[in-house]
């Protein structure tokens, strides 16, 4: 984590809990005064919770030759400062300069292509998406990092006469275990006062509370538990555009400020339901002549249980720090809206139970990692990518060894 942290750049605070743990962080980005105001809230009136500034990975000053964020708010298309993290502004770059990347756009990964006289994969075969052309690449290792359900797409269509249920799947577990974050469920309200505060620029970020249910103490309707992601703002011209004020009185209003307004809303873990999955449909195929999935994935008691939590938890947080007229929600939506999707290709001990081993090779096919959110056993409740960098550093850093050793 400390390597991927100092790499990408991450700002944020040390809290010293261990369910979130301390980081190499870059400075953290600043509460506004409601935010502050419900932080010291929570600390005085919980001794179980925290709120903290999220973690993100916008950059807070110059890092790794990119400029710091400027706060504009318009991450989602793409940022030209670098002042987040991205392939494109940060590990694309790093590859460049080592001069050994190829980059092949526009290509489809069809399948692993597997050597029975070595067992081992040989390479991968991909389909160009725009001209059809299909094409063989050779490598001593291949990475699948094709997002979870992109990973595991491949390990089962890269069939044989070894795998003829999909590449490592002997235990019967690829496509089994898939997990999302389950959200939106909280609370918010609105607050008399601060009539003289605001704040400047356009933060892209939130408050973040850890998670505090069945970390010292059992709770007796639901196993492990969220955390909360929100934010305080006040009430801006949006409020007045239903409106049929004209000329002057329009003028005004659309330039005071309305009322502060927070909320809290959870990320809850899912279990990892052995009967959640995915699986090929050959008899349906995308325009690419290649077979489509079926989802077969529910939220279940657990979930239920605790979003319950979720709201009242919320509510009870914000009415303790004075906040009004507070209303609790619940909109659960299905199992891919959190697009946190993990499992399908878990890590274990066990080939028997498990499709890759703990160091995210396939038991079956040492050559071959798979190092995103197919990989994993649990999906905890916070956002999960560090995670796959971290694990995908680690596992880099083995399968070089390897090779320098001839295990590979």
């Amino acid at each position: 984590y400390d390597y991927v942290e100092s790499h990408i750049g991450v700002s944020g605070r040390n809290e010293g809990i261990p369910q979130l743990p301390d980081g190499k962080f870059l400075p953290p980005m600043e509460f506004n005064c409601l935010e502050e105001h419900v932080r010291d809230s929570i600390s005085k009136n919980f001794e179980d919770r925290l709120l903290t500034i999220g973690r993100v990975a916008n950059i807070t000053q110059n890092h790794n030759g990119r400029a710091h964020c400027h706060y504009r708010n318009l991450c989602m298309r793409g940022c030209p400062f670098g002042g987040y993290f991205s392939s494109q502004s940060s590990t694309l770059p790093a590859a460049m300069a080592t001069g050994n990347m190829t980059l092949r756009p526009q290509s489809i990964v069809m399948e692993v292509l597997y050597d029975p006289e070595t067992r081992k994969a040989s390479g991968v075969r991909v389909k160009d998406a725009e001209t059809g052309e299909v094409q063989e690449y050779y490598a001593k290792i291949v990475f699948l990092n094709a997002s979870a359900l992109g990973s595991t797409y491949i390990l089962m269509n890269s069939t044989s006469e070894y795998f003829p249920e999909g590449m490592g799947n002997q235990s019967g577990e690829l496509g089994h275990n898939l997990m999302d974050h389950h959200f939106k469920a909280g609370a918010e309200g609105e607050f008399d006062g601060f009539e003289d505060m605001y704040y400047s620029g356009r933060r892209p970020n939130g408050i973040y509370v850890p998670r505090f249910r069945n970390v010292n103490e059992k709770h007796p309707d639901f196993i492990r538990g969220y955390g909360y992601q929100g934010g305080a703002s006040r009430e801006s011209w949006r409020s007045s555009i239903a409106e049929l004020g004209i000329g002057e009185e329009l003028k005004d209003d659309i330039q005071t400020p309305g009322k502060w307004r927070m909320g809290l809303m959870g990320f809850g873990e899912m279990l990892p339901y052995h009967e959640n999955k995915v699986t090929l449909n050959p008899d349906k195929l995308d325009k690419h002549g290649m077979a489509t999935f079926i989802f077969d994935c529910e939220f279940k008691d657990n979930e239920l249980a605790m979003r319950k939590d979720m709201q009242s938890s919320a509510a009870e947080m914000l009415e303790k720090a004075g906040l009004k007229n507070v209303s609790t929600y619940d909109n659960i939506g299905g199992p891919g809206l959190g697009i946190h999707e993990m499992g399908t290709a878990r890590m274990g001990r066990d080939p028997k139970t498990s499709v890759l081993n703990k160091w995210n090779q396939v038991h079956e096919v040492k050559n071959v990692f798979v190092t995103d959110g197919a990989c994993m056993t649990s999906s905890a409740c916070q956002n999960p990518s560090l995670t796959y960098m971290a694990l995908t550093a680690r596992a880099a850093d083995f399968a070089v060894n390897e090779l320098k050793k001839g295990n590979l």
